[in-house]
């Protein structure tokens, strides 16, 4: 049984920390998209 649970945490904390690391490069992708492309000045 603390195997099955030892084993769920580490899942669930990897998930995490995959969630974190995509999250992260989606914001900074967005970020050079807004500081790279020319202002909309209309």
């Amino acid at each position: 049984m603390l195997k099955k649970l030892l084993i769920l945490t580490a899942v669930v904390g990897a998930a995490a920390l995959i969630v974190k690391k995509v999250k992260a490069s989606s914001d900074e992708r967005a970020l050079w998209h807004e500081a790279t492309t020319s202002p909309d000045l209309r």
